[in-house]
């Protein structure tokens, strides 16, 4: 039988969350030099929960040493690290390297330095409503559900938490304060999960400004749309 959450969580979750932070990314990480994902991992996890590192320092290490035998296999009671472009026998090498970053990075307080989100898991780890938010109402299939933009605003608006509006329009307050070009605000909206364009004449910052604005009113009511739109 597989894991259950609770054990899953205890032995492999922020092992989890190491591995995760690849996805589209390659692990090139050197005995001198961490890679982009684990940089961006790095950088989010101390900004956010600088307790987990010690956690997956120990995960990583404990996988590399004891990595699931033929038992654990048949039974499914192991953690899967999935394919991230290494031979099978330089995973485990490539979990110890990892490890020896995490931990000198906690031994020593070396951190990297604020930035704008550098790989599709920082984007969403670290503007999770966000995501949700354009990649919920404004996929490809926004056209057909809504009649327009302002429509799948009003209608996230009217469905969600007010706490959740409000994490919301605080993203989008960070996102702006990145002082962006034009052309990163398209790629954020794009890694956010955003498939159409911003409504005519808005570029993708003014649209998400505009948004910005159009939530940071408090509403008074869960459920009803805000009357004084």
């Amino acid at each position: 039988m597989s894991l259950s959450p609770l054990e899953h969580d205890r032995r492999h979750g922020e092992l989890d969350q190491v591995i995760r932070a690849y996805a589209g990314q390659p692990a090139d990480d050197t005995p001198d030099t961490p890679g982009r994902a684990l940089t961006a991992y790095l950088r989010h996890t101390w900004h956010t929960r600088p307790w987990a590192l010690a956690t997956a320092e120990a995960q990583l290490r404990e996988y590399a040493r004891n990595p699931p035998g033929r038992l654990r296999l048949r039974l499914g009671e192991f953690y899967a690290i999935p394919d991230v472009g290494l031979p099978e026998p330089d995973v485990q090498q490539w979990l110890s390297c990892l490890a020896d970053h995490i931990r000198h990075s906690v031994e020593t307080g070396e951190a990297p330095p604020p930035a704008t989100p550098a790989t599709h898991w920082e984007w969403h780890a670290r503007f999770p409503e966000l995501g949700q938010f354009l990649g919920g109402w404004f996929s490809q299939d926004m056209p057909d559900e809504f009649d327009d933009h302002d429509a799948a605003v009003d209608d996230y608006a009217a469905g969600t938490h007010p706490q959740l509006v409000a994490r919301l329009a605080g993203e989008l307050h960070e996102l702006l304060a990145l002082d962006l070009d034009e052309s990163d605000h398209a790629l954020a909206v794009a890694e956010l999960g955003m498939e159409v364009e911003p409504p005519a004449p808005y570029s993708p910052g003014a649209w998400l400004a505009l948004v910005a604005r159009r939530l940071g009113s408090p509403r008074a009511e869960y459920g009803r749309p805000d009357t004084a739109r």
